[in-house]
């Protein structure tokens, strides 16, 4: 126990003490950031104003609070797996340097050692992750602040989540390198391409239906949707308390996403849950059996 203690701080320690790796691991959020600044909360606003009725007045409130929750859910929803790629670079960094075999000159299991990797992955995403939930939550609080305590709690369940399905996917691709080239290409890619295919820069309902059946197999979409109508839900509620039909705010729903349909079957929350969870359990279940498998080798 007391070696498993040591590593993760090691490696915990290595990822802030890095400051190349951990301003990696801040990119994508800061380029949602400026995306939001400069495109897309203009996007998402005129998107809001198109779907309601003409003539119909909105308050500037709940358009502003709309927004935010559209803004933090896609942050979040990228940054939990982005930056768990990141983290999750220590394994391969240690490959590149050589500590990975003095590592194992010690008298440590290599599967400790992958405990290890993958438990400081998992702290280290949440501190980055909370505290950016924290920001995004202080902003909202300024231009429209709709949560209830409920909405926060399952806030945190959805990052915990996110974060949890992103550290075993990276454990599992990040196990195949071992260079610095391999390291920054596939952070490169992971940092501009996932935000894509999980629904965050672009609502899914704007593509294509091919391209939609496809993302529809993914399940960061489905922690996409998720993390989406906990942000959403107070504003959404406020909209039909406000006098705006019903019809309209479903119509805000299927557009940002909140609800996701698997080949024309509308999916309920509970049924993402039990996606997002069985993939997380898949992915751990291959990352212990690759592990397994390196140490009978």
């Amino acid at each position: 126990m007391n070696t498993h203690i040591h590593l993760i701080k090691r490696n915990t320690k290595l990822f802030f003490k890095d400051k190349g790796t951990f301003i990696t691991s801040l990119l994508t959020p800061l380029i949602l950031l400026v995306l939001y600044a400069t495109f897309l909360a203009k996007v998402y606003r005129d998107g809001l104003v198109s779907a309601m009725p003409k003539g119909l007045p909105i308050d500037d409130s709940l358009l502003d609070g709309c927004v935010g929750a559209l803004m933090l859910s896609s942050l979040l929803a990228v940054s939990c797996v982005t930056v768990s790629f990141c983290s999750n670079l220590q394994m391969v960094a240690d490959k590149v340097s050589g500590a990975a075999n003095d590592l194992k000159i010690a008298p440590v299991k290599g599967t400790t050692l992958a405990l290890g990797y993958y438990i400081s992955t998992i702290l280290s995403t949440l501190i980055v992750c909370f505290t950016a939930t924290a920001g995004g939550m202080i902003y909202l609080y300024f231009v429209g602040w709709y949560l209830s305590f409920t909405d926060v709690l399952l806030i945190i369940l959805d990052v915990i989540i996110l974060v949890l399905f992103g550290t075993a996917l990276s454990s599992i691709i990040n196990f195949f390198l071992s260079t610095q080239g391999q390291m920054s290409a596939v952070g490169t890619i992971i940092s501009s391409g996932y935000g894509f295919i999980c629904g965050a820069y672009m609502p899914i309902s704007n593509l294509g239906s091919g391209m939609q059946s496809v993302i529809a197999f993914l399940p960061g979409t489905y922690g996409t949707s998720l993390i989406r109508n906990h942000t959403m839900r107070g504003v959404l509620a406020g909209m039909e308390d406000s006098g705006i039909p019903n019809k309209a705010v479903d119509s805000i729903r299927d557009t940002f996403d909140c609800s996701i349909y698997f080949f024309g079957q509308n999916v309920s929350m509970p049924v993402m849950y039990a996606v997002m969870f069985s993939s997380i359990a898949l992915l751990v279940g291959i990352y212990i059996f690759m592990n397994i498998r390196k140490q009978k080798r």
